[in-house]
């Protein structure tokens, strides 16, 4: 237990927030422009329901290293706005340059000076043998912190 109590994880939780980082290789005379575009994308996605926030970052150890940060109420939240005629014509074009890799991580733990809180992740115990038009289990729990 640590200063500020346990951590509680709530099992009546339907959705636990979400997390996006997208990392982008960005040469440096592309540098301006990227930052000027990351910013325009935010924008658009800062109009969605759901939004909590966001951040541009460039690493401190490779100088063509970017990275967006965006924070969401959930998994449902960041699929309704992608799916938003506004970030489909300007912000997906734009976050479709970024590094090929998974981006989209549910909140499972966290932690401020004065408190600490989680709960279980939406993903199913079967998410990596049921494919993309595969019925998976009427009642599959989900993978437990």
């Amino acid at each position: 237990m640590g200063q500020y109590g346990p951590c509680v994880f709530d099992p009546t939780v339907t959705a636990a927030p979400l997390v996006v980082v997208s990392r982008f290789r960005v040469p440096a005379d592309q540098a301006a422009a990227f930052a000027a575009d990351a910013r325009a994308a935010i924008e658009v996605l800062a109009d969605c329901a759901g939004f909590q926030r966001a951040s541009l970052g460039q690493s401190t150890d490779d100088a063509g290293l970017r990275a967006i940060v965006t924070e969401w109420d959930g998994v449902g939240s960041y699929r309704r706005a992608l799916s938003r005629y506004e970030v489909k014509a300007s912000a997906i074009p734009f976050l479709s340059h970024a590094i090929d890799e998974p981006s989209a991580y549910e909140v499972v733990h966290a932690r401020t000076p004065g408190s600490a809180h989680g709960g279980p992740s939406g993903l199913a115990a079967d998410a990596g043998s049921v494919g993309l038009g595969q019925a998976a289990g009427p009642a599959v729990s989900p993978v437990t912190a």
